[in-house]
């Protein structure tokens, strides 16, 4: 490991508490509702390319997710669907937003161990209300020397974030659950990482191959990351 790390930033989504779960629940109950136009493995599909479609417009988080909804309703039922069935549809992203924060394992005691030895950071992804509640919530917010909502997760968006913190790139650490938005950004300029996997990985996250770097780990938990440094 990077002896010269001096910095490092955590996901916080399926990374510090359970996120990607509860989407998947809402989702289920999604294509239950609209099993009359389509099957609900078709459904699935439609909904994923519509978010697809508009990632660009709405980045990530539960408020695009019920825009997405909404718009697949429409598209799927010809534009039939009935007001209820929007409405259904809005309740179960409202549900989402307030879903309570269940931490993942060993998170508090790993912050613990390392706040005051290092500077610690949330970098993640989603909209800026709903991840700000949910750390407000999860009582871990005195652990952190900054918060970034990033809209994306790449290249030039680890780049920013570096140089806010006045950080040099062989100082950072990130870890994440994500391959593709937590690891390979960093490593490609010039940053640590350490994988931590999900048992649940939305399908836009998934990387199927396997990745071997002088700067990459994979851990097995987030307290694993204590071994190494």
């Amino acid at each position: 490991m990077n002896n010269q790390i001096t910095t490092i930033a955590f996901d916080a989504d399926d990374t510090l508490w359970i996120n990607e779960p509860y989407f998947q629940e809402a989702e289920k109950e999604f294509c239950i509702l609209l099993e009359d136009y389509l099957p609900q493995h078709s459904v699935s599909q439609e909904l994923f390319k519509t978010e697809m479609q508009n990632l660009h417009l709405y980045g990530y988080g539960v408020k695009g997710f019920m825009l997405c909804m909404v718009e697949t309703i429409n598209r799927v039922s010809n534009g039939t669907a009935s007001l209820q069935v929007v409405s259904k549809a809005i309740e179960l992203g409202q549900e989402l937003l307030q879903k309570p924060i269940e931490l993942l394992d060993g998170v508090t005691e790993t912050l613990e161990s390392l706040k005051g030895r290092y500077r610690l950071v949330v970098a993640t992804k989603g909209d800026l209300l709903d991840q700000e509640r949910k750390l407000k919530n999860s009582g871990l917010q005195d652990f952190f020397h900054h918060i970034e909502i990033m809209s994306d997760k790449k290249d030039r968006d680890y780049k920013k974030l570096l140089k806010h913190l006045d950080c040099q790139p062989e100082n950072f650490l990130m870890l994440g659950n994500s391959i593709k938005s937590d690891i390979l950004p960093v490593l490609e300029i010039g940053g640590s990482a350490a994988h931590i996997p999900y048992h649940v990985t939305w399908s836009h996250e998934q990387h199927e191959h396997r990745l071997e770097h002088k700067h990459f780990m994979e851990l097995k938990s987030i307290d694993k990351i204590l071994e190494y440094l």
